[in-house]
């Protein structure tokens, strides 16, 4: 068995990184998210890597498409407002087909906020927070171990489709520190060449050139497709989610990321009061897990989503379950986390109303 260590959450991100072939981070200090950097400042000159602290975040994620255009595995992480700032820059990556990795450690807003856990930025990484019309894949991982793992498959799905992709935690998983096991590191040798990188050329072929700028628009227009096909192709492949205890479910939990943690444990403890609750998770808050929810709302009584937000994913959730079954809402905001009892509360409080509605209600919280 696998040796396992107990790390932050932040700092295994980090070396999860390191580990994946990560050789460039450019970064800004902000709370909850500083161990990140702060690891990589000590850890990437170790394996003849660079790190940068940059005067703002606007920078920093510049420096990232620089270092993604040429060829390196580049990584940026940051919180809430942070993020914000970086907007620009990850729209220019995705126009500009280069791929790299984004780390959102999400706190409480709107504007600075407070440094506590939150899900408010759900519609920015999913919706596209910059401008025009891009998407990345966003990981929602749910322990340290998970978000591990999605670490070393966030590079290579962003290299296999030169797109950004974004890993959405919150300040809880950043700071909590769990048991898990590390992945051997990768052999950069043995990572696909980047043909398309300003490598130089030595001569030998014609210079690569990396723009998101085109004055034509039928040129504008022909990229834009271009892009919208990858995007098509990642939302067929790249779907990730978990179901528990859906078959028999009558009343099935919805969450992600740190609340789907607490949703996981009031679902066992109205299991063992005999009511039949399941639970769907997305690990890919884009792709969205669309179908798994069509499915199991053809059958269920109703769903409940559970959220660190005024009800971002929840959008989500209603597009996929299209009114056949109630979808019910129970969420914390600012900074406040949802407890198991509360989330319990709720769901007796549905399973009594739905009795007394009879099975094929349509009450609405």
């Amino acid at each position: 068995m696998a040796e396992q260590i107990l790390m932050k959450g932040n700092e295994a991100i980090a070396e999860a990184a390191v580990r994946a072939g990560c050789r460039f981070f450019a970064g800004y200090p902000i709370t909850p998210q500083n161990e990140i950097p702060e690891y990589m400042a000590r850890r990437l000159w170790e394996v003849g890597g660079a790190f940068i602290q940059a005067e703002s975040e606007v920078s920093a994620v510049n420096m990232v498409y620089g270092a993604a255009g040429a060829g390196a595995r580049a990584m940026t992480s940051s919180s809430s407002p942070g993020i914000s700032l970086k907007q620009e820059g990850i729209s220019y990556m995705a126009g500009a087909e280069l791929p790299a990795l984004v780390v959102n450690m999400v706190r409480a807003g709107p504007g600075l906020g407070g440094i506590q856990p939150a899900q408010g930025d759900y519609f920015q990484a999913t919706k596209g927070g910059g401008h025009g019309d891009y998407r990345m894949v966003v990981f929602v991982p749910a322990s340290v171990q998970e978000a591990i793992d999605l670490v070393g498959e966030a590079f290579e799905i962003a290299e296999r489709y030169r797109n950004p992709v974004m890993i959405l935690g919150d300040a809880v998983l950043g700071q909590m520190m769990e048991p898990v096991t590390l992945p051997e590191p990768v052999d950069l040798s043995k990572i696909p060449q980047k043909t398309w990188a300003t490598t130089g050329t030595g001569g030998a072929r014609t210079p690569n050139v990396i723009n998101s700028l085109y004055l034509d628009a039928e040129l504008c227009e022909k990229h834009n497709f271009k892009l919208q096909e990858k995007y098509r192709q990642m939302a067929e492949r790249e779907v990730r989610f978990e179901e528990l205890n859906v078959d028999d479910a009558d009343i099935i939990l919805t969450a992600y990321g740190t609340s789907a943690r607490v949703a996981v444990s009031a679902m066992k403890r109205a299991r063992a009061e005999g009511l039949k609750v399941g639970m769907i998770r997305p690990i890919t808050a884009w792709p969205f897990p669309y179908e798994p929810f069509r499915k199991a709302s053809e059958r269920v009584k109703a769903f409940l989503d559970v959220e660190m937000s005024a009800g971002q994913m929840i959008e989500d959730v209603r597009l996929a379950v299209q009114d056949r079954a109630p979808i019910f809402f129970y969420n914390r905001m600012g900074g406040m986390v949802p407890t198991p009892k509360a989330v319990l509360e709720e769901i007796r409080k549905i399973e009594g109303s739905l009795e007394r509605d009879g099975l094929g209600g349509r009450l609405r919280a």
